[in-house]
């Protein structure tokens, strides 16, 4: 299988299926975005429609997809069973990390874009690239891939992938109930996977890192994060690094929407 992360080399070849995943939080329309320029050739992925189920309070604001809704939505934007995917946004992966690692999931081959958008040299492409629409075949989620809120209160490593101020609770969200983080659960922002020209960090780096945070190579690690989403950054982190993780989908978004669950505020897990 790919790489969890690629560089630009990867995608110059024929035989790659780009997806742009470009999904703002501020409301702007990651379509409008895709359409006003994009990499030559990709195609345009909905994280509301297609990777992701419909609201509720209790799956959060981005619950996982069944099976058959996930292979449709792929299937009808023409992104084959068989295709190589490189996916790309424009915000270092936060949001295109979510599809790279449902079909990681899966067994198939996909990558994040290392750099994403800003890392293209060249033109953009302008308007709608259309591929036919292909049937993909249903594949069930994996046991043990997605945690429940009870799961993720247990874990013995749990990473909270949010930034600091809403991990601390200094800043929430219109759509957030509560402001802080899961007890016990530590801070791992999305964005520290990353150096300053918005590519990811060495192994090394991201060793020393995790490490600091209480991860090993054998940890029992759960992440979540606002709704599920930039948690997968998180989850492709620790891939690179050897370890695997469950995501807890609901996240924070389900978390503080059950007036009974707990929560602590402040920078510390406890």
């Amino acid at each position: 299988m790919e790489e969890p992360v690629v560089g630009l080399d990867r995608i110059r070849r024929d035989d790659v299926t780009l997806v742009d995943v470009r999904w703002y939080l501020d409301g702007r329309s990651g379509a409008a975005a895709y359409e006003a320029g994009h990499l030559p050739g990709a195609v345009w992925v909905d994280l509301d429609t297609v990777l992701s189920g419909p609201p509720d309070p209790a799956g959060g604001r981005h619950p996982i997809p069944t099976p058959e809704a996930f292979a449709e939505g792929l299937g009808r934007a023409g992104v084959a069973d068989d295709a190589t995917v490189i996916a790309y946004d424009d915000n270092g992966g936060a949001y295109a990390a979510r599809l790279v690692w449902l079909l990681r999931l899966l067994g198939r081959p996909a990558a994040l874009l290392d750099g994403g958008l800003q890392a293209w040299p060249g033109e953009l492409e302008r308007g709608v690239v259309t591929r036919p629409p292909v049937t993909r075949r249903v594949a069930g989620w994996p046991a043990g891939a997605f945690h429940t809120a009870d799961e993720a209160a247990r874990a013995p490593v749990l990473l909270d992938a949010r930034a600091p101020e809403r991990y601390s609770g200094e800043s929430v969200l219109p759509s957030d109930v509560r402001s802080g983080h899961i007890p016990g659960a530590v801070n791992a922002p999305w964005a520290a996977n990353l150096d300053e020209d918005n590519t990811f960090a060495s192994r090394e780096r991201l060793r020393e890192h995790y490490g600091a945070l209480g991860v090993t190579g054998d940890s029992d690690v759960t992440v979540y994060c606002g709704s599920g989403v930039t948690a997968c950054h998180d989850l492709l982190a620790l891939e690179l690094i050897g370890v695997r993780a469950a995501l807890y989908p609901g996240s924070w978004s389900a978390w503080s929407a059950e007036p009974a669950r707990p929560i602590s505020t402040g920078n510390q897990p406890r």
